[in-house]
């Protein structure tokens, strides 16, 4: 396991635009890639992916070049899983392992941490936010339901996070279009017309970047308002 980032550099240096870490977790290894902040730092943000893919994904890639110029570090998470190159993603048992056991080098910068991810890894940060201790949750493309079965309801998963949620939801997610969503303390962003992935069709009235620019923009707002 290499070493985190040292708390006073991370938090004072730009350090390189991407630094990698492996962990070893009781799910496996993990690796972290570090997007660090370009002026003192003041949060980390912790993203994971979903089921379906990797860190590779629109939104992450986004908040990763965005969150840095905002004094938040970004730490771009993939679950032992991903890291072995198998691809069916295991039970969420396993994922919770896996997030628990990187989140001690994630906290190593001294910083508050928010706990995100997409998808399943949305699942997986409103799980153990309060175990964990994390400042806040940030929730992308929350998978309210399986696609045609919102009798197969997660709601409980959001709702029991403990600690202040942002929910970035495409509005045509198949797995939870914004208005199903049950009313809590929790705040939703809508990604107008955009899917699971944020994709938005070519005849819809916003732009693929614009679309990207509506979850990055909500984001560098929500973690000022955070400290």
């Amino acid at each position: 396991m290499t070493d985190a980032p040292d708390a006073a550099n991370a938090a004072d240096t730009p350090g390189p635009a991407e630094t990698p870490e492996t962990v070893e977790t009781d799910a496996g290894t993990a690796r972290i890639t570090w997007h660090r902040a370009h002026r003192r730092a003041r949060l980390v943000l912790a993203v994971s992916h979903g089921a379906g893919g990797g860190i590779g994904a629109r939104d992450l890639q986004a908040l990763a070049a965005e969150l840095p110029a905002h004094g938040v570090t970004v730490a771009l998470v993939e679950q032992p899983w991903r890291v072995a190159g198998k691809k069916v993603a295991p039970a969420p048992k396993a994922l919770d392992t896996g997030w628990r056991g990187v989140w001690p080098a994630l906290a190593g910068p001294g910083l508050p941490v928010i706990s995100g991810g997409r998808s399943a890894g949305a699942r997986v940060a409103c799980r153990t936010a309060t175990e964990l201790g994390a400042r806040a949750v940030l929730a992308l493309s929350f998978p309210l339901h399986p696609p045609g079965r919102p009798e197969k309801s997660r709601a409980a998963e959001l709702l029991g996070a403990g600690v202040p949620t942002l929910v970035v939801q495409g509005g045509n997610d198949p797995f939870g279009r914004p208005g199903e969503f049950p009313e809590g303390a929790h705040e939703l962003v809508e990604v107008p017309h955009g899917d699971h992935g944020f994709a938005v069709p070519k005849r819809a009235g916003i732009t693929q970047e614009e679309a990207v620019a509506v979850v990055t923009g909500a984001v560098v707002r929500w973690t000022g308002a955070l400290g």
